[in-house]
């Protein structure tokens, strides 16, 4: 994981002072070391009967599509409001500052479905919290875990998810 997490690199002061940005955009850049992120989260999936990964907008996109093409299963957007063209289920979440809102397709996920979730990116976990309780409310499926590229291990985020495993690549404290 070292040559993943040698490759992603700080912004101070990102998207305001005080806070350490982690760009992931050397990670796309580089073909060998995306090319192994995928590779190990094919390779942890491949076994689980995964039948559809779940990316939340927006880099969740980036290494979910890829991630499906490489099991072979579907690929379901999580998205900010009015960006679906169908009729969509929608969670509004609190966040440091202020309020959000997530929506996904009503016909996106079908009874007893196995889902990966996936984002580049665990601090705090509102995000992603909100996307298991959207799912949660909406579909019976089966969430067999939550990924992340990076977690920042300082900000308990994975604390939210309760009874959902989460498998990060790299670890920040």
């Amino acid at each position: 994981m070292e040559s993943i997490k040698n490759v992603i690199r700080d912004i101070p002061d990102f998207p305001k002072k005080g806070i350490m940005f982690k760009d992931i955009s050397p990670l796309l850049a580089n073909s060998e070391t995306l090319k192994k992120t995928i590779d190990i989260f094919r390779d942890r999936y491949v076994d689980k009967n995964v039948q559809t990964i779940v990316g939340v907008e927006s880099r969740g996109f980036i290494f979910g599509t890829a991630l499906a093409y490489a099991l072979g299963t579907g690929f379901v957007m999580v998205r900010k409001p009015g960006k679906l063209p169908y009729k969509t289920f929608q969670k509004t979440y609190s966040l440091e500052y202020g309020e959000d809102t997530i929506q996904i397709h009503q016909d996106a996920i079908w009874p007893g479905q196995r889902l990966v979730l996936i984002d580049d990116l665990l601090a705090t976990g509102g995000t992603m919290a909100a996307t298991l309780d959207l799912i949660r409310e909406n579909f019976d499926a089966e969430i067999v875990e939550a990924a992340f590229i990076v977690e920042l291990d300082f900000l308990n985020g994975r604390e939210k998810f309760k009874d959902v495993p989460v498998h990060s690549l790299v670890h920040f404290d």
